[in-house]
């Protein structure tokens, strides 16, 4: 087993960064030809996204599979290297939203991803259920495994052979033949990166790991042949083009073009990020996808110094992705937590020390270079120009790094203002493509805590504290201010504010405010910006559209209908069993309570520590005639309590459930009916749901609040 790099985080850092460059980059043009980017855009060297009117940072299956899927080895701990396929396709069943999130939902037979997520869903498990013997070898052999794979070569730092059998077996969910094969490569690629330079020398790493009468191995040799042979890459383009276009391997987007074109952009980079990428997206076809193998093989083998030796591919990007799953939590997500996840697993398979978070558990810290977390500047009228964020080294109690808030021509009556998302942001309420389901990371009754320096050089003492922003029930952002407090040059001041405001929801943004009373110039410099506690919040549909509060909850039901008059939420599912999730696994002892008003349903009720479709436990009124305390684990139901309850429709029942620790307590009106302790393998935390099965159900009163010690 190789030992781990000294410099592993921060080359999964820049492996998570190119990816998702190679996502924003490609995006905008997807499926376009060669010969029609080189027609209206030309060489593609930096973003242009702008001249083709769409936005930068966009949800994409590329994104949200690749750091979604590779959470079966977050699932199944116990697993580690010998994690199955079986598994890998729970997690897909965990995770994704039926007709909503991560997969192109193109039907049985036409989108490779969509027929195997229907082939899990009837019970064929992985890895028969992406085999070319069940659905085809066009379908099986298209170009979704390879896109969805990088995470797995990343948890494998040089040791190319686990992550090509870890990426098999995660191909396997959904695809088979080149399909696997070509996933491999590009897994074993990116482990041996981290410790081997030469391409050349990596290319043999991973050919040896595939058939050599193999396609793909077909395809690697000729690139290799064409890039001796051919000085312009465009000729090496148009061979590929003769020999492996898309006339010759049919169906929506196969990969074997598409994996010549990644090897077309590293042969002919030459080492350059920026020339690599131009290359892959130059060339056209699957841009997004193969664009985002190749920033991740570019970053982790360059590092962050590879990427950062070209224009800002940074700056404009600023650590932000988006991950809509079925758990809400990590809809709003950002590069530098990403890696943490993935070095913090490939750690413990590597057998090494656990990897400490950062500062305590900060959620945000800035300890890698550049890493801003997805701050960035207000931009108005007002604000503009005045502040500027940088990453600098020092500041810092608990770390090496801070996030420098320099601010210049602040007069009195000006603010400087910069903030992170922790909810949908404004630029993201019109998603193209797929939507950004999500739910809030910071709720009433938790506490906001921040630690902030004054630059010793700052030429005049400035005011500054906490803000944040919510969407009100009309859907507009309103901005509240927390604590203040005055810094002289040098001056260090932790900031705390409690959320007491139980109706303030969905929290959309955190940030630092810096007001003057004088002509100011200077620099704050924020260390950490965290919150902790259990949240305590009404759940009252506010008066409007409230368009924003119900997009707070993750949908995966068939329909959502609110009623501010009746202050309630129609929930309905019209088979099977449909949740309505809000909350995050940062939820530990929580109790919700709900007011259940069956209309028609085989069975309903509430939810907690929900972590994902398949993994919670419920409060579940059930046909015929009681009431259940069930935990849902991977497809099996255990009955953790029950008792008799004549429920009836069109009547309402208030449901109270509670967990502390591995003990749950329930129950209907004021009668502790059900009580339970898990000792098997227990849920210790998640987020709230309310759950409906074949029917309908309205929900109020609805509340969230710290569980009480059980007596």
């Amino acid at each position: 087993m190789s030992p781990i790099p000294s410099d592993y985080l921060e080359r999964v850092y820049a492996g998570v960064l190119g990816k998702i460059i190679g996502v924003y980059l490609g995006r905008p043009f997807e499926g376009w030809t060669y010969e029609r980017i080189t027609a209206e855009l030309g060489e593609i060297w930096y973003y242009v996204h702008d001249r083709l009117n769409k936005p930068l940072i966009v949800t994409d299956d590329d994104i949200s599979g690749t750091f979604t899927f590779i959470r079966a080895l977050e699932d199944y701990p116990e697993a580690g290297h010998n994690l199955t396929s079986r598994q890998i396709g729970q997690t897909w069943l965990n995770y994704i939203i039926e007709n909503q999130s991560i997969l192109w939902w193109g039907g049985l037979g036409n989108s490779t991803e969509h027929t195997a997520f229907l082939r899990l869903k009837a019970g064929i498990p992985a890895p028969q259920s992406g085999s070319s013997a069940l659905n085809g070898k066009i379908v099986a052999e298209q170009i979704g495994a390879q896109i969805f794979i990088d995470g797995w070569g990343m948890v494998c730092p040089g040791d190319p052979e686990k992550a090509a059998a870890l990426a098999a077996k995660a191909g396997q969910v959904s695809h088979d033949g080149e399909a696997v094969l070509a996933a491999q490569v590009i897994a074993a690629l990116e482990a041996q990166a981290f410790v081997e330079s030469d391409l050349n020398r990596l290319l043999d790493t991973a050919c040896k790991l595939i058939p050599a009468d193999s396609i793909i191995y077909r395809v690697i040799h000729d690139l290799r042949e064409w890039h001796e042979q051919f000085p312009d890459w465009r000729q090496a383009r148009q061979k590929i083009a003769e020999t492996y276009g898309y006339d010759k391997y049919p169906g929506n987007c196969h990969v074997v073009p598409n994996h010549a074109l990644i090897h077309l952009g590293l042969l002919y980079g030459g080492g350059d990020f920026q020339k690599a990428l131009m290359i892959t997206n130059t060339s056209g076809w699957d841009t997004d996808c193969n664009s985002a193998n190749v920033g991740c093989i570019m970053g982790i083998k360059g590092g962050l110094a590879g990427i950062d030796a070209g224009p800002d591919w940074r700056g404009p990007v600023a650590d932000r992705l988006y991950l809509p799953t079925a758990e809400g939590g990590r809809g709003i997500f950002d590069a530098v937590r990403q890696a943490y996840l993935l070095a913090g697993i490939g750690c413990k398979l590597a057998g090494k020390a656990p990897l400490q978070p950062p500062k305590g558990g900060a959620r945000f810290h800035f300890e890698l270079s550049g890493a801003v977390q997805g701050f960035t500047v207000e931009d108005s009228p007002q604000t503009s120009g005045v502040l500027h964020l940088r990453n600098v080294v020092g500041h810092s109690a608990l770390g090496r790094r801070s996030l420098a808030l320099e601010y210049s021509h602040l007069a009195p009556g000006r603010a400087a203002r910069a903030a992170a998302p922790v909810f949908i942001p404004p630029d993201a309420l019109d998603m193209p493509g797929y939507g950004l389901s999500a739910c809030p990371t910071l709720y009433p009754g938790q506490t906001l805590r921040a630690r902030l320096t004054a630059g010793e050089a700052n030429c005049a003492p400035v005011k500054a504290g906490l803000y944040l922003t919510y969407y009100d029930g009309h859907d507009h952002l309103v901005q509240i201010s927390g604590p203040r407090a005055e810094f002289q040059p040098g001056q260090v001041c932790l900031l705390d504010w409690p959320l007491t405001d139980r109706t303030l929801t969905p929290i959309a943004q955190v940030g630092i405010e810096i007001e003057a009373g004088e002509y100011a110039e200077g620099a704050l410099y924020l260390d950490t910006l965290t919150w902790d506690g259990a949240p305590d919040y009404s759940l009252a549909l506010p008066q409007g559209s409230a368009a924003l509060w119900k997009q707070a909850w993750v949908q995966a039901v068939d329909m959502l209908r609110g009623y501010p008059a009746q202050a309630g939420l129609d929930v309905i599912q019209n088979h099977g069993r449909g949740l309505l999730i809000q909350g995050t696994r940062d939820w530990t002892n929580v109790q919700v309570e709900a007011v259940i008003h069956p209309h028609l349903m085989k069975s309903g009720g509430i939810a907690i520590r929900v972590q994902g479709l398949q993994r919670f436990y419920a409060l579940l009124l059930k046909t015929p005639g009681e009431v259940q305390l069930v935990k849902f684990f991977d497809g099996d139901e255990t009955v953790l309590a029950t008792a008799p309850l004549e429920w009836e429709i069109e009547r309402d029942y208030p449901l109270r459930l509670t967990a502390f620790d591995n003990h749950l307590r329930a129950l209907v009106g004021d009668r502790l009916l059900l009580e339970a302790e898990d000792a098997a393998a227990p849920l210790l935390d998640g987020a709230m749901a309310l759950i409906i099965e074949d029917g309908y159900l309205r929900a109020s009163s609805i509340v969230v609040k710290p569980a009480a010690v059980p007596a």
